[in-house]
């Protein structure tokens, strides 16, 4: 089937073809007709299906065959809305609004955080037909009256899990507030939690409800790997599989902030250029970062989940975890932006002794058992006992300076309780524990 089979006009048919897609993916064959009859949409769709032109062709379709509604000033209004959770991914949306619409007469800008706001308020004077922004800067556009939102006649809800997670539950409804209520509203999400339910009954007028994949699916085209090695010697092995296997486009995960920026200053010192991206980078910095990375220039991209949330390369080979998540779902997630569009991928993970538990959880969630590998000169020390997870980093990746105590009464600074996956893991215990065919359960 084609794009042009699907109803979509010819200006649109030939930007899609140009961009060299000329079948639809399994989201767009199903996505694209149910916002074209106008209803609303509740769609589950993982990272690297093809969810954004699935919902940006049908929605520019609508525009252009649908005679706007001036504002009482006589404005052409704002008459798409899509909220993303990140900087990155609302990037990589407006481009894709600019990049299939550069046929038709239909204007586009984004809007987020961390930027002056004044060119922002200037672009808004002029006219904007689709508007893509995160939540905190369009309610700072809000609150100073500098945008107008109420002849939104459709809304987008990108990666909504992932707006959940980062606590902008809170942003969505005062945003909910500002809009229509007679309108399309299209929410987009990877799972589909009890929250994402509920906030899809509250949001949402009788959905299409779509799922393209079982939810927690792998990828069939991604290859997944498993060493085990020592906490304090997972650098060094990076290192060396990068060298080894002269890898290039390497997205590397670690847990936090802190990790990303000593990870990325140790691979540099061994002669690999990386860069570390995540929310305390300017976005100066994170921009350039992800235009190195993507033209190839930058061999290694390490990042936090939350910074990496936006990132869209196609045929991305490499996806390394560093540092295992704390949620088991983040790890789909993360290899995800491998094996995309037909194209085989690779996804690595360097487990030590403190995250078999997190580990088995994986597993479980993914149902694929995943033995370790053991590489020679980087066997573990069976002596080696877990930690626990401070703070979301190992404790071989904390900073030396400072005197963090380990052990002692007192939590490490800010936690909040015990979350899943901080505990202790059980030791292994043993020669057996480090093995290539797999753990007894």
């Amino acid at each position: 089937m084609s794009f042009a089979s699907l109803g979509l006009s010819d200006e649109l048919v030939r930007a899609v073809t140009e961009r060299g897609y000329t079948v639809p993916t399994p989201i767009q064959l199903q996505a694209i007709p149910a916002v074209l009859s106008g209803g609303d949409l509740l769609a589950g769709a993982q990272t690297g299906t093809g969810k954004t032109a699935g919902f940006v062709l049908p929605i520019l379709h609508r525009l252009i065959n649908t005679p706007a509604k001036q504002t009482a000033e006589g404005r052409m209004p704002i008459r798409a809305l899509i909220l993303t959770p990140t900087r990155e991914l609302a990037a990589q949306v407006e481009e894709s609004v600019r990049d299939y619409g550069k046929y038709v007469k239909l204007n586009s800008m984004m809007m987020f955080g961390g930027v002056n706001i004044n060119p922002q308020i200037q672009k808004l004077r002029g006219r904007v037909d689709i508007l893509v922004a995160t939540p905190g800067r369009l309610l700072d556009h809000a609150q100073q009256k500098t945008v107008d939102l109420s002849k939104v006649e459709i809304l987008v809800l990108d990666e909504a899990d992932r707006m959940l997670d980062m606590g902008f539950i809170r942003d969505i409804k005062r945003v909910m507030a500002l809009i229509p209520k007679q309108r399309q509203t299209l929410l987009f999400s990877a799972t589909f939690s009890d929250e994402i339910k509920t906030l899809a009954d509250s949001l949402l007028n009788k959905p299409t409800t779509i799922e393209v994949a079982r939810r927690n699916q792998t990828a069939e085209l991604i290859t997944q790997k498993v060493y085990a090695v020592d906490r304090e010697r997972k650098r060094e092995l990076l290192t060396h599989l990068i060298k080894e296997h002269n890898w290039f486009q390497v997205l590397v995960f670690t847990r936090t902030k802190h990790a990303a920026n000593r990870l990325a200053e140790q691979l540099d010192k061994d002669g690999i250029k990386s860069m570390a991206i995540h929310g305390n980078k300017s976005q100066a910095a994170r921009t350039r970062a992800l235009k190195e990375f993507k033209d190839g220039s930058l061999q290694v991209l390490v990042a936090t989940d939350i910074a990496a949330r936006g990132i869209d390369i196609s045929e991305l080979p490499h996806v390394v975890n560093f540092e295992l998540p704390n949620v088991a779902e983040d790890y789909v997630h993360r290899i995800g932006r491998t094996g995309r569009a037909g194209s085989e991928g690779e996804a690595t993970s360097l487990v030590c002794v403190d995250e078999d538990k997190l580990l088995s959880a994986i597993e479980r969630l993914t149902k694929t058992q995943m033995p370790a590998v053991i590489l020679p000169g980087f066997e573990p020390d069976p002596r080696i006992k877990a930690e626990p997870i401070l703070n979301g980093s190992q404790r071989g990746n904390q900073p030396r300076s400072g005197g963090q105590a380990r052990g002692g009464a007192g939590k490490p600074a800010g936690a909040g309780g015990a979350r899943a996956g901080t505990k202790p893991a059980a030791p292994r215990g043993g020669p057996a524990v480090h093995r290539s065919g797999g753990r007894n359960r």
